[in-house]
């Protein structure tokens, strides 16, 4: 069997425009399932890897009611924005002694 070349050019770019669709797909695909109202959603790991901070600790913050968080599914979601919220809030202004000066 012997394929002349530009045979063989229309062929891969029909392949690679398959691709390019399958990539297209896929990007929204993960941006569907990685969003709501159109904001980033981070699951357990993402939070965790963001603040540095241990599965126990993150449990504490959500049953103080100190992070937001959604179930979906079963799993536990957290708007980004509701992590910069958090993470704003956290910042103590430091104290101020009497005869400190200002």
């Amino acid at each position: 069997m012997n394929i002349d070349r530009m045979e063989f050019n229309a062929w891969m770019e029909r392949v690679m425009q398959r691709f390019d669709l399958l990539t297209q797909r896929i990007r929204e695909n993960e941006q569907r399932h990685s969003s709501i109202d159109g904001e980033e959603l981070l699951d357990n790991q993402d939070v965790l890897q963001m603040l540095k901070i241990s599965s126990r600790s993150l449990q504490r913050y959500r049953s103080a009611g100190k992070l937001a968080y959604y179930t979906i599914s079963g799993k536990l979601y957290y708007k980004l924005s509701d992590i910069h919220q958090f993470i704003r809030e956290s910042f103590h202004k430091p104290v101020r002694l009497p005869g400190d000066a200002k």
